[in-house]
């Protein structure tokens, strides 16, 4: 898969945790629905993605969440 389609799908998740008002909850559910739905190759490639690229592209709560709660 590529970072564009990754990005794509990890905005998508993020979008739908928008009206959350607690943002920090928000990034621990996006997170979480990464963790539990995606294979770990594509936790992996997401993560580098953001650490190679300061998560270009991605809303700033998605990339928030991939820094601090994805398990990769």
């Amino acid at each position: 898969m590529t970072n564009d389609q990754l990005v794509a799908m990890a905005n998508q998740i993020g979008d739908f945790f928008k009206s959350y008002p607690d943002q920090v909850h928000a990034q621990e559910d996006i997170a979480g629905h990464l963790n539990k739905f995606w294979a770990k190759a594509m936790r992996k490639q997401i993560a580098l993605y953001v650490n190679e690229h300061a998560g270009l592209g991605l809303d700033a709560n998605v990339a928030a969440a991939i820094r601090a709660h994805l398990h990769t």
